[in-house]
């Protein structure tokens, strides 16, 4: 049964694989072919479509960015390549096999690549020197993932600000923070905007984003199945709150109870929809990150980045504390002043929720763990400084480039 289990799961990728293919194929049959010597910055994604939330946080940063640098998006899946292609965000090229992959960077003059997660097809890309490879990540927070030793793999980082140096400090050994580093803060808070999908009233609005279950027992960070439920029962029936419901693309990926839960708490909130249409209750599975940030009177996140999201608002929020004890949770940083809902206290969410957004004492709070975290974050100025990032990048390879000529 097993077998038949595997066979049956290789088949559906397979088919899912090729539908993609003929996708690709499809769009890419409407667009011109890239101009030869067009393009300075890549984006390397060789994920499928399930972590399309990792490149899609970029693309208004990037888009920016590319007033100055053209940028193009190097996707190795047929998968992440249909969604990238009908996201219709950034140039993309679709390069499957290493030898596509070469004659595109023959092609183009490819300066600095940016890698948006630790995927182990990155390895591929590093093949190729003569240009900067850069991880930017996907987000800020405490989680170990943040302070991985693959940092070293990429010749730059760049990160949000002091609470990122000294994690890499404390544990990365013989890794030089000063001068492989750039802070940049969270240049995708400055677009935390967009169209709410309600109508503003006197509702509370609820952010509720729990992240997934995790792959192994230390990430163990989702609170869909320990908190989820209950709270969202709590927040729907006073009839006072609105609940923005976005769950991690993920999650009930390796644990069937979690997707579960997920669907009793979408159905929680069509229900109360149709029994009081003024509710308004969101379930987002949408593309675009930041608005529910910016729309929410308060946050309840889990373990993941999205907390550090959060932060750079400066407004109310509180994290869910994991119920498994194997779960990592750094307390040397801004989880060690947080507000914690438990379990247990999910029952009591409204009466939480109500201190927490009441508390004047918990907001200075934010505020101090926000520039700790980030650094100024005025409007623009994240933006700035990613922008000064990479033209120090660009300048750096100007200079080893003049020395190549020199010895040539």
């Amino acid at each position: 049964m097993t077998d038949a289990k595997k066979a049956a799961r290789l088949l559906r990728r397979a088919f899912t694989a090729r539908n993609a293919h003929q996708r690709v194929s499809e769009l890419l049959s409407h667009q011109a072919p890239h101009p030869a010597g067009h393009f300075r910055i890549a984006v390397y994604f060789a994920d499928t479509a399930v972590n399309m939330y990792q490149v899609r946080q970029w693309y208004r940063p990037l888009q920016q960015l590319a007033e100055r640098w053209p940028v193009v998006v190097l996707s190795r899946s047929p998968v992440g390549a249909a969604a990238l292609l009908e996201d219709a965000a950034l140039p993309v090229a679709f390069v499957p096999q290493i030898d596509d992959l070469e004659r595109y960077l023959a092609e183009q003059d490819v300066r600095v690549v940016l890698y948006v997660n630790q995927n182990t097809r990155n390895f591929q890309m590093f093949r190729y020197g003569r240009r900067w490879h850069v991880f930017i990540n996907h987000g800020e927070s405490d989680k170990v993932y943040m302070a991985s030793n693959q940092y070293k793999a990429y010749d730059y980082a760049l990160i949000a600000g002091k609470a990122a140096e000294d994690r890499l400090r404390d544990a990365l050994w013989d890794y030089d923070v000063e001068s492989r580093t750039f802070s940049i803060g969270r240049p995708q808070a400055d677009h935390f905007s967009g169209t709410v999908p309600y109508t503003p009233d006197e509702r509370t609005v609820v952010l509720y984003a729990p992240t997934w279950e995790g792959d192994r027992a230390s990430m163990s960070y989702g609170s869909v199945l320990s908190h989820g439920v209950t709270l969202v029962e709590r927040l729907v029936a006073t009839g006072r709150h609105r609940v923005i419901y976005r769950p991690h693309p993920r999650t009930g990926v390796m644990d069937d109870r979690y997707a579960a839960a997920g669907k009793r708490i979408v159905a929680m909130l069509r229900a109360a929809n149709q029994a009081d249409p003024t509710a308004q209750h969101v379930f987002d599975e949408g593309p675009e990150v930041g608005w529910q940030l910016a729309a929410a009177d308060v946050a309840i996140l889990d373990v993941s980045a999205m907390v550090y999201d959060r932060l750079a608002t400066g407004k109310p929020l509180m994290v869910t504390r994991p119920v498994s004890a194997e779960a990592e949770i750094d307390e040397s940083g801004y989880l060690s002043a947080c507000e914690w809902l438990t379990a247990d206290a999910a029952h009591d969410v409204v009466a939480q929720l109500a201190r927490v957004s009441a508390d004047q004492d918990a907001v200075a709070r934010l505020r101090t763990w926000s520039e700790h975290y980030f650094g100024d974050t005025s409007p623009g100025a994240a933006t700035a400084r990613f922008h000064a990032a990479i033209e120090r990048l660009m300048r750096l390879w100007d200079e080893h480039d003049a020395r190549v000529t020199e010895r040539t």
